[in-house]
């Protein structure tokens, strides 16, 4: 028996297995192909400004927490696992085409403004001289030097070697069902027959959080995305551009010497993994009309995950409806960015018995209410 089994083993479930191992717990992370999820096709931004939304200034708090954690995050990973992960510090542009798409533009810069974030205003000159790359058809932008990117798949690589320096043992197996006992999660069930019981077990598994036999149930839902990766790219991009073309979104994110990942496409179809012929010409359409030179780059992979997404964007954060089971889920399109404070969280919830007050309002209650 172990003390707390984490059920996952993306960048969520690693982060917390490695906060409480920490803090001195007995951790097992059990997944069948451990970063193979959401974690190995997210492009990384680290972007709360840039995706601040109406209503969801709790959340933007809880992703701004999570930001400046990022910079100590990284270091104490880099230094535990012996592989230097790279956080990219030059910031994201937002351009804009049209009429409508800067008008967009100005009406998130005017709420960036009125909760005080960081955004400055730019001509199309001023874009294109921060990214020379970018086309000269563009008609404005905002620059939001606060928001960074990291490449999620280094980033795994590091964080799971880390875990296991400090003791976590990581089970690569598929899990049948959660174990309980009348309202007690005592375990789970692999699909081998095997059960592993823990004192706590952590609910991470992402947009599959609501579908595992023996879980209450949970407003968790996949949500689809479709994304690129282009090599060639060298001194193509300094930041994370994102753009409105006529009203679609797209977005180029830099990661390692010459890769570029574009993304992505946002679909409600359930755990559909096709790849789609339209959904990639979109996404290079758009890109090209952004950054013309990409038109020249070697397109190297296609992919599509899955989201976990909830009915207020928000993750999931501590206790569910049965005791042992906590919950570290629903992140939505947040996940890389949330690792550091979800960890943090969870792992003071496992501890000490009660989530940070930055965690606090995201416990399923507030759905109840």
């Amino acid at each position: 028996m172990t003390g707390v089994l984490v059920a996952g083993g993306g960048l969520i479930g690693l982060s917390v297995a490695w906060h409480a191992a920490q803090r001195g717990l007995s951790v097992t992370v059990v997944d069948q192909a451990p970063g193979a999820g959401a974690s190995y096709a997210a492009a990384g931004m680290l972007a709360p400004v840039t995706e601040a939304a109406y209503g969801e200034e709790p959340l933007l708090g809880l992703c701004r927490a999570s930001l400046d954690r990022y910079p100590a995050f990284v270091a104490e990973v880099s230094a535990a696992s012996g592989i230097d992960v790279v956080l990219r510090t030059a910031g994201t542009l937002l351009v804009g085409f049209d009429d409508d798409d800067m008008r967009a533009l100005e009406e998130l810069h005017r709420f960036q403004r009125e909760l005080g974030l960081d955004a400055q205003r730019l001509t199309a000159r001023e874009a294109r001289r921060r990214e020379p790359s970018l086309t000269p058809r563009l008609r404005g932008g905002l620059h939001v030097p606060g928001d960074h990117s990291v490449d999620p798949r280094q980033l795994h690589t590091a964080l799971l070697r880390a875990a296991e320096s400090s003791g976590v043992r990581v089970v690569r197996a598929r899990i049948d069902s959660l174990c309980t006992d009348g309202d007690r999660a005592t375990g789970l069930r692999l699909a081998d027959g095997r059960e592993l019981s823990a004192g706590s077990v952590v609910l991470a598994l992402g947009a599959w959080s609501g579908s595992l036999p023996g879980v209450p149930e949970l407003p968790v839902r996949p949500v689809k995305g479709q994304i690129l990766r282009m090599r060639g790219a060298t001194g193509m991009l300094d930041g994370t551009v994102r753009a409105l073309v006529r009203g679609r979104q797209v977005y180029l994110v830099p990661y390692d010497r010459d890769g570029v990942v574009v993304g992505a496409t946002v679909e409600e179809k359930g755990f559909d993994a096709t790849v789609t012929a339209g959904a990639v010409h979109d996404l290079l359409r758009d890109a090209i009309e952004v950054v013309p030179g990409v038109s020249e780059l070697e397109l190297v992979e296609t992919l599509a995950r899955w989201r976990p997404g909830t009915p207020d964007n928000a993750p999931l954060l501590g206790a569910s409806p049965l005791t042992g089971l906590v919950l570290a889920t629903g992140h939505y399109r947040n996940g890389v960015l949330l690792a550091p404070v979800t960890g943090d969280a969870v792992a003071t919830l496992l501890t000490e018995g009660a989530l940070p007050p930055e965690a606090a309002p995201f416990t399923t209650d507030r759905f109840e209410e």
